[in-house]
């Protein structure tokens, strides 16, 4: 071929350009674009078949047809990519306004369910003691006897195992295994496997052989907090009390401890919460863990100290909200329970 051979070969190449971006520009659907890229850009397409008259021209030539050709394929490809686009564009519009619901024509607005009124305070209190530095621990709710009472030195026939009520379960030998009475277990637990220091704190369900009436449930909520660590005193534990119940509570409140006796703690007390008012509110137990304790979880009494406190959840939500009767907790009224 000559020169003037390479000149047309780069004029057929835009001709057959402008025909390719036409065709795309005829296009009206993401599907019909793509069913028609193998005719425009394919290796049969007129454009990509100029491709094989290349080696015919002179080598000087070559380069003018070769940028000419370049050009016109990545043209055509360029206004393909722009041509999908814009389709899929359209698409996602069409398919929008076809899936628009009018919202306006409500009778009334759908009713939503919401959290109980227990679950709502558990979760404000592991927001609370999170904030505190604590991590939340769980266990199981049927527990052996040693987990539940004897780890805690409860020893057999100690007269403090008469006031839980325990409700036991028949599995292995009798009287080993049990509802759990408290969440104390889990802090059994978190000792024996979990190296010190501990800050943490375990909510969860528990049992009692009590009969329901208007503040006792066989069934009840307790949130527990257990710290192990260097040097722990009572007075970190008051200290630890008094910075949940300004957290907890607000601002115009404060607590205090009462002398008290619990087998798994020494010294021991009740912990009470004083309302702006001027009133004293009791709201649970607590005292500096018992050597014993320590260790026959494993943890060195000599080396390291700690404190644990427990009071129940059902009880701190009646007084939040005002609640009279522990029942109405546990009647799934939704009349009731629409109030939280």
């Amino acid at each position: 071929m000559t020169a003037d051979s390479a000149a047309v070969l780069a004029s057929e190449a835009r001709a057959l350009t402008a025909e390719a971006v036409s065709a795309l520009e005829v296009a009206s659907s993401v599907a019909e674009l793509t069913a028609a890229r193998p005719d425009l850009l394919g290796r049969g397409s007129p454009l990509t078949g100029l491709r094989r008259r290349l080696g015919a021209l002179a080598p000087e030539d070559r380069p003018l047809a070769g940028r000419a050709l370049s050009e016109a394929l990545a043209t055509v490809e360029s206004r393909y990519d722009a041509r999908l686009e814009e389709l899929r564009a359209a698409e996602r519009r069409r398919q929008l306004e076809a899936e628009r619901l009018d919202l306006t024509e409500l009778p009334e607005p759908p009713q939503v369910g919401r959290l109980h009124v227990i679950t709502q305070t558990l979760q404000r209190l592991e927001d609370v003691f999170s904030a505190m530095g604590y991590t939340v621990a769980e266990g199981p709710e049927i527990e052996t006897e040693w987990h539940n009472f004897g780890a805690l030195n409860f020893p057999p026939g100690h007269p403090a195992r008469d006031m839980y009520d325990t409700l036991y379960v028949d599995h292995g030998p009798p009287g080993s295994t049990l509802l759990r009475t408290h969440t104390s277990p889990v802090q059994v637990r978190v000792m024996v496997n979990q190296p010190p220091p501990l800050y943490v704190v375990a909510p969860g369900r528990c049992y009692r052989q009590d009969t329901a009436d208007a503040t006792h449930m066989p069934v009840f909520h307790q949130i527990e907090g257990l710290v192990v660590d260097d040097g722990i005193t009572l007075g970190d534990l008051a200290g630890a009390i008094e910075t949940f119940t300004t957290a907890y509570f607000g601002p115009g409140f404060t607590s205090r401890l009462r002398p008290s006796y619990f087998p798994f703690t020494e010294p021991s007390a009740e912990f009470d919460v004083q309302r702006p008012d001027g009133t004293w509110l009791e709201l649970g137990g607590c005292g500096v863990v018992h050597p014993s304790v320590l260790e026959v979880c494993g943890v060195d009494p000599e080396r390291w100290s700690g404190f644990a406190f427990g009071f129940g959840i059902d009880r701190l939500a009646m007084l939040r909200y005002g609640i009279g009767d522990l029942r109405d907790l546990w009647t799934n009224d939704v009349r009731f329970l629409e109030q939280f």
